[in-house]
């Protein structure tokens, strides 16, 4: 499932995205690992917070923004 996902996301032909079927299950677990990682951080964060509310809202708010700017194609400057 996870290879003809890949290969039907970046518009490989499935043979190429089976050769790379066991880094494709690595990094797959990988990033489920990262997100219940951070899940984890930020729910307990939450939950020891003061204002749990406002927590969560300025939380939805940031996400909002940022999906708002990349929809609309914002480039943040950079330096040098």
């Amino acid at each position: 499932m996870l290879v003809a996902l890949t290969a039907w996301a970046l518009g490989w032909p499935v043979e190429r995205a089976a050769y790379l079927a066991p880094v494709i299950v690595v990094a797959a677990a990988a990033l489920v690992g990262l997100v219940l990682l951070w899940g984890k951080v930020a729910y307990q964060a939450l939950r020891e917070s003061r204002r749990p509310k406002l927590v969560l809202t300025l939380w939805v708010v940031g996400l909002a923004l940022l999906v708002v700017l990349s929809i609309l194609g914002v480039k943040l400057p950079r330096e040098g």
